[in-house]
């Protein structure tokens, strides 16, 4: 399952790499803006910590149309944030 975090803890990158690793997922992690958001992709999940975002980033990625791409957002940036989206869809892939 492919996974996409745009948002979160620049410091945590590392940290939520390795759980969703724990969960079978390969992630790509966006923590900030930068040029590189246009490889996103069509990912399986796509993350949005919306604490720790711009609305223009958000607007930016959710503006792109992806197929069979599943949104999931929180507030939260932390890790337990993001072991609860994963075990919430990481069980339907």
């Amino acid at each position: 399952m492919s996974v996409v975090i745009v948002g979160g803890n620049e410091c945590m990158t590392r940290q939520y790499k390795d759980l969703c690793a724990e969960y079978r997922c390969k992630a790509k992690i966006y923590p900030k803006m930068s040029g590189g958001l246009k490889d996103i992709g069509s990912p399986d999940l796509l993350i949005l910590f919306t604490n720790t975002v711009s609305h223009k980033m958000i607007h930016l990625v959710l503006g792109e149309k992806r197929n069979g791409t599943r949104v999931a957002r929180s507030h939260s940036s932390s890790m337990a944030a993001l072991r609860g989206i994963l075990e919430e869809h990481a069980a339907k892939a």
